[in-house]
């Protein structure tokens, strides 16, 4: 799978994307996983209600499935201005 991260997030984590293999059922189970990959990641999404995803390019909340997903992104809340 595909992972994408915007914004703060990739500073955190150090790189624009990744490829993994996963067996996590929700963007917030995968959440979970990512926070294991060590010190960026666990900063990355130590707030995760600051964060929104989208899986296969469309916006989704963290309990949706990622049964047959090929890509899921993580980046900020977006503002006006």
């Amino acid at each position: 799978m595909q992972i994408l991260y915007f914004s703060w997030l990739r500073e955190r984590v150090g790189e624009a994307s990744e490829e993994i293999e996963t067996q996590a059922a929700t963007p917030a189970d995968l959440i979970t996983e990512l926070k294991t990959r060590g010190d960026g990641h666990a900063m990355a999404f130590d707030d995760i209600s600051a964060i929104r995803v989208a899986v296969d390019q469309q916006m989704v909340e963290l309990d949706h499935p990622l049964e047959g997903a090929r890509e899921v992104a993580f980046f900020p809340p977006m503002t006006g201005g």
